[in-house]
Parts: structure tokens; sequence; C-alpha cells
């Protein structure tokens, strides 16, 4: 995994969210970047990363924006 990209990503998807014109493109956005911090997560995890903890609470720091059934794109 190229976690460079994966936090760029993750930072475009913040961005995004920050510059939506409307609540579901906001949503959509924070939607997506909960899924890749996800994925940075479980990266780090794997690897035994001490910064792992963090990235696993990012994943969670939204939970409402989980539960609405939206699928972020990857």
């Amino acid at each position: 995994m190229d976690l460079n990209h994966q936090y760029a990503q993750h930072q475009r998807a913040l961005m995004g969210a920050n510059g939506a014109a409307n609540d579901d493109d906001r949503l959509a956005e924070l939607v997506k970047a909960s899924h890749i911090a996800g994925r940075i997560s479980e990266f780090q995890h794997g690897l035994g990363a001490a910064a792992a903890c963090a990235w696993s609470k990012a994943q969670f720091a939204n939970p409402a924006a989980l539960t609405t059934g939206l699928e972020a794109t990857h």
C-alpha cells in the first residue's frame, strides 16, 4: 500500500467535505474519508505500527456518517 497516496486521498476527502456545496455532498466526502482511514488503519495494524491507533480513532470519528447507507467511491 502506498501510504502517501492514501494520506493524500484522505486529506482531499476532508477538504472536499469542508468545501461541499450541501449536506449530502459533505456527508459523502466524510464517508469516503472514513473508508480511507479504515484502510490505513488495517494496513498499519497489520504492520504493528504505533500510528495505527490514531487512524482507528479517525475511522470512528463520525459514526453517524457510517450508518447512512451511503457508499463512498474509492
